[in-house]
């Protein structure tokens, strides 16, 4: 049976003409005639009855149409599918703010140039809300912190460690093991980010019986690393978004592993593999072993 034979079937129910159906389809109407005839054929039945100025809907015409219109309509909701498919090919990622700034910035122009026929759509948000939308299929993979869920999976992807640093010029001598109360003494800039568990390192001052001196509180990456720039500043910041400056000399890291170790990964998480392409998978790890091994200061 011709999906287009069903088609003008449609066309003359709707216009109860088949010279107003012919227009509509741009074909002639000894075409459209033709094809209702063929359908008629096929089902053994006469669909319409014909006088000398219009066509009227038969008895058998009328059981035929609903499912007449049901099959038009799923055959067109297919080749939408197919074709949004084949055009766009879209990876939604969930991820926090600090990786899609830094690493997402530096690897989805590296995803297009192996992957051209890709589109990406970036959700930034705490872990919590990320999983939910990775658990309903609103994002196809996250880069989050590790995920202990039934049916969730976790690759470790990258290192992230926070990691106290300042200007190269600031006044504080470098490579002196600091105690925290000498610690405390310094100007403080406090990034407040709720993809780290910041209250380890209220606690480091804690337990010494002191609270650091933080001048100035910001949600923002770049503010924090304005401060410390100013060369009076200090701060703890997670290590992608220190990368570039610590390479290039601009800040140097101060040792505080004697009195903080904050390990943080960020994970490639995912429900199935099999949602992109098997060649994707590797790329996305390639990416970050590259990412971690350049140095990206011009």
């Amino acid at each position: 049976m011709n999906i287009d034979h069903i088609e003008a079937f449609l066309y003359v129910v709707h216009y109860k003409s088949i010279h107003k159906a012919a227009n509509a389809l741009f074909l002639s109407q000894p075409t459209v005639t033709a094809r209702i005839k063929s359908l008629e054929r096929e089902l053994n039945v006469e669909l319409f009855y014909r006088d000398a100025r219009s066509v009227i809907l038969s008895e058998k015409g009328k059981d035929f149409l609903p499912f007449a219109t049901q099959i038009v309509q799923t055959f067109q909701q297919g080749k939408k599918q197919l074709q949004e498919t084949q055009t766009t090919n879209e990876v939604c990622i969930g991820t926090n703010g600090v990786t899609a700034q830094y690493f997402l910035a530096y690897a989805l122009p590296k995803w297009k140039e192996s992957f051209p026929h890709m589109r990406f759509q970036i959700i930034t948000g705490p872990t919590t809300i990320l999983l939910e939308k990775l658990q309903s299929h609103q994002i196809d993979i996250g880069f989050m912190q590790y995920v202990h869920r039934q049916g969730v999976c976790n690759e470790l992807l990258l290192s992230n460690a926070v990691k106290l640093v300042m200007h190269r010029d600031h006044p504080l001598t470098q490579g002196v093991v600091l105690k925290a109360k000498e610690l405390a003494q310094q100007k403080m800039v406090f990034f407040e980010c709720g993809a780290f568990d910041w209250n380890y390192v209220h606690k480091m001052f804690e337990v010494e019986g002191v609270s650091a001196n933080i001048e100035v509180r910001t949600d923002h990456l770049e503010v924090a690393k304005a401060f410390i720039r100013t060369k009076g500043y200090m701060s703890f910041l997670p290590h992608l978004c220190v990368k570039n400056e610590l390479e290039s000399g601009e800040f140097v890291e101060i040792d505080v592993k004697h009195l903080l170790d904050m390990n943080q990964h960020i994970f490639l998480t995912y429900l199935k593999k099999d949602t992109l392409e098997p060649a994707f998978w590797d790329n996305i790890l390639n990416t970050a072993i590259q990412f971690e091994n350049t140095q990206t200061f011009s």
